[in-house]
């Protein structure tokens, strides 16, 4: 009964808390004053009270702080919720300058601070660097948001919370090792080492199990129609046990599994959630991670004891020092070093100094020395770390937005001020309309009403008085068209969206378009240039297509690499769709958002030139594919028909429904059946990019008089290959020993004389290349590069061979090739 009775009270407790941070979120949202110190400062006046009235405040006697709390439910919490809302391309395409900051970075702070800490107070080296990995570990939330005011480059909002999300990590991961070298008693050179190879075998382990599992939760995400309650247990199921397997089961690092799993569910697996679901996960989250937030800070409050923290005030001061110190020499000079990394724009001096004087310590670092065993300094660290959190968020927190008004960083983007103005405006000319509607009964106040008209009125006055001033003294023709292109850029943005939520969008191609949506965006806010879309450019990236290269040589996994070809060209086609459509609906709406927004006929016309040549672009490389793969496209055509069939049924029925026109579980049968064929239809043919090796056969001149049983023969020996545009297919001087026959698409052949590339013959379908390395054993003389996508079959040696003795017709064609060819090249080298 007791124990009953101790859980009793701690729910209680823990009830009461929660009670007192919402109202304390009430009042400091009337106040204005920082959620996180009122937390703290309340959370000491509650101890105080506890101590003074224990009669009155029995439930808070019972409420404790738990090392396992803190590790497996509030620390899984903080963690998920920032890497789910992180776009996971955004954050790899800045992966390099992000684990710059967050491991050197970190290991560099931590190693200042117990360098200051140890030198000017009694605590040992070993000590100090615990202490120091545990006060590198940043809180972005402050800064984020000011960022987020201040509308700052997206980039750089990457650079900070990917920063924070691993530094957790990193933090953690160290300090559970210098922990072990401090219950060793000693460091040296050999502890060191297997320190560090401690360290990323347990984070690469960590992110190894946390993309297992984040991937396994969305191919269940996948199979499952619309359930929320599956769709929100997962995911919330999904924060906790990866933390769990990760620190218990695999024993690597529990915060960097859930970091992978919440990274990789939140990008890849949360097209997979309904639309519904999906704008709710994102509130379910940042509700939990409040919880979490709030009951750290008043526990720790709760915890405080000022007597420790006035005897340790000497320690304190040095610890604030030290962290200062490594917080600049890491912004400073690290930012620095990224900023010259290949691609990466430099962060300007004024973005620098807000994440040095933002860079404020919160519930992780709490959480991370709440959840050490008990050592000899753990009570000492506990008063350091608690004083070091209060100090950032006091005096950092108060003041950062001083320090931005001091940069002069709070002015708003000239867009955004035009955004604003504009949406008043519009919000106060809707709302005179509306105001007749109140008299039509004829019971309203026709005093009242003109009251009324006469205020709205008057607050359009000065609303157009002051975009007439923004016209008049901010606009100039650059500026008028960087205004035009973002307010385009958002109704592309809106519309990409509509066309996801509808399904005419693969979730891919929705994320591809949003990212260079966005990087437009901050090119034209930030950088003053206007950044076009190449849809010539090679559609492999780097890393797939050394995959690629990787998996064809391994036995058994040459199927795999064709199959990543042939999803990457179909994958191009529906982001390359998404681009003519969005830049077709523009043409249609540029003249109308260039009236709306009273820009001149200048600006309309030269942003409407832009969107003309990024819609031609686009319907070219459409007609190149169509035209190299025709039953794809034709496919790909009928289902987007099938689709916008399906759609209209929805909207019909749903319509009846709410009209009473049909029964609530005929209209539930019929809308279940017609979204199952909805989401049947997602997605692209990618079967038919592929190819019948008969097929090709009987393009090929040599191969009309043989018989179809050969084809056969023949054709049991033929690979299918893919290359994207530009892709090189055989490079010269490498060996060779197979044929290629071209069944779609355009191949160049060039060859490298006296240092100068020379472009000598253009293939196409029915074409075939390779066969003087295979005729005389011999390097390829040339290189073959995919002017278009390009799908062919390979034909291995031996194969060949059987065929050229069992045909001689075969083999008279090739000699004859190699012959013509042979002449052609030398003729071509001199």
């Amino acid at each position: 009964m007791h124990e009953v009775s101790t859980v009793i009270e701690s729910v209680g407790g823990i009830i009461v808390l929660l009670l007192v941070a919402t109202v304390i979120r009430a009042a400091t949202k009337r106040t204005g004053f920082p959620f996180t110190i009122a937390l703290v400062l309340v959370g000491m006046l509650l101890a105080v009270l506890t101590r003074e009235y224990p009669e009155f405040t029995s439930l808070l006697h019972a409420v404790e702080i738990s090392p396992d709390l803190i590790l497996f439910v509030f620390l899984p919490t903080l963690v998920f919720e920032s890497a789910f809302n992180m776009d996971l391309r955004t954050l790899r395409e800045n992966l390099a300058p992000v684990l710059i900051l967050a491991v050197p970075g970190l290991l560099l702070s931590t190693f200042l601070i117990a360098l200051v800490v140890s030198t000017f107070t009694s605590i040992p080296f070993t000590p100090a660097l615990l202490l120091g990995a545990i006060l590198s570990a940043t809180d972005p939330v402050a800064v984020i948001s000011l960022f987020k005011q201040l509308g700052a480059p997206k980039r750089l909002t990457i650079l900070v919370e990917g920063e924070s999300l691993f530094n957790d990590a990193t933090a953690l991961v160290l300090s559970r090792i210098i922990l072990g070298v401090i219950a060793v008693g000693a460091m040296s050179l050999d502890s060191a080492a297997a320190g560090v190879l401690d360290f990323f075998i347990v984070f690469a382990g960590g992110v190894v199990v946390g993309v297992a599992l984040g991937a396994t939760a969305g191919l269940i995400l996948g199979l499952v129609e619309s359930d929320s309650f599956i769709e929100i247990t997962l995911t919330t199921t999904l924060a906790y046990v990866s933390f769990w397997l990760g620190e218990e089961v695999f024993h690597v690092s529990g915060i960097m599994a859930t970091v992978a799993a919440a990274l990789t569910i939140g990008s890849w697996g949360r097209m997979k959630i309904s639309p519904d679901i999906r704008r709710y996960m994102g509130n379910f989250w940042e509700y939990l991670a409040f919880i979490a937030n709030a009951l750290i800070f008043l526990l720790v409050g709760m915890e405080v004891k000022l007597a420790a923290l006035v005897s340790q005030w000497d320690k304190l001061f040095w610890v604030i020092i030290g962290m200062l110190i490594s917080r600049a020499v890491v912004v400073y000079g690290l930012m620095s070093v990224v900023g010259r990394l290949p691609g990466d724009e430099p962060v300007s001096r004024d973005y620098q100094t807000v994440m040095f004087w933002g860079g404020l310590r919160g519930a992780i670092a709490l959480a991370i020395v709440l959840s050490l065993p008990h050592f000899e300094f753990s009570d000492t660290f506990v008063s350091l770390v608690t004083g070091a959190v209060l100090f950032t968020l006091i005096v950092q927190g108060l003041s950062i937005n001083k320090v931005v008004h001091m940069l002069g960083l709070d002015k708003p983007p000239l867009a955004d001020r035009f955004a604003k103005v504009e949406g008043v405006l519009a919000a106060k000319k809707k709302a005179v309309e509306r105001i007749p509607e109140l008299m039509a009964g004829g019971r309203f106040s026709s005093m009242v009403a003109q009251h009324l008209t006469g205020d709205c009125e008057r607050d359009i006055a000065k609303l157009e008085e002051e975009l007439d001033h923004l016209y008049g003294t901010e606009l100039n023709p650059k500026e008028e068209k960087r205004l035009l292109l973002l307010f385009a850029f958002a109704e592309e943005k809106a519309f990409f969206i509509d066309m996801f939520n509808k399904g005419h969008l693969s979730e891919w191609a929705f994320r591809e378009l949003s990212r260079t949506l966005d990087m437009q965006v901050d090119a034209v806010r930030f950088e003053e240039r206007i950044v076009g879309v190449d849809f010539r450019k090679k559609v492999l990236p780097t890393v797939e297509a050394l995959a690629t290269k990787l998996l064809e040589v391994i036995p058994g996994f040459a199927a795999t690499a064709e199959d990543l070809r042939v999803n990457r060209i179909a994958k191009d086609y529906a982001v390359v769709w998404g681009h003519y459509q969005s830049s077709t609906r523009m043409l249609e709406r540029i003249d109308e958002l260039g009236t709306l927004k009273s820009l001149p006929e200048d600006a309309v016309n030269e942003v409407r030139g832009m969107y003309a040549t990024w819609c031609e672009s686009a319907r070219k490389r459409l007609d190149q594919i169509a035209e190299q793969f025709p039953e794809f496209v034709h496919a790909v055509q009928s289902r987007l028909g099938h689709r916008l069939i399906k759609l209209t049924e929805l909207e019909s029925i749903e319509e009846q429904f709410e009209r009473g026109a049909l029964p609530a579980g005929v209209a539930e049968e019929i809308i279940d059946t017609v979204r199952r064929d909805l989401r049947n239809l997602r997605g692209l043919e990618v079967a038919k990019l592929k190819f019948s090796p008969t097929e090709l056969l009987r393009k090929v001149p040599f191969f009309s008089k043989i018989s179809e049983d050969a084809f056969e023969h023949i054709a049991g020996g033929m690979r299918a290959r893919s290359f994207s545009e530009k892709e090189t297919i055989i490079r010269q001087g490498e060996k060779g020993d197979t044929l290629f026959l071209i069944a779609r698409g355009v191949a160049r052949v060039s060859i490298m004389a006296n240092g100068k590339k020379l472009e000598i013959a253009t293939l196409m379908a029915g074409d075939f290349f390779g066969e003087m390395a295979l005729l005389h054993k011999e390097p390829r003389t040339a290189t073959v590069s995919a002017v278009t996508p390009c799908s062919l079959y390979e034909l291995k040696h031996d194969d060949l061979f059987i065929a050229m003795k069992t045909y001689p017709v075969i083999r008279e064609a090739l000699e004859e090739a190699d012959s013509k060819r042979r002449a052609e090249l030398e003729k071509s080298k001199a």
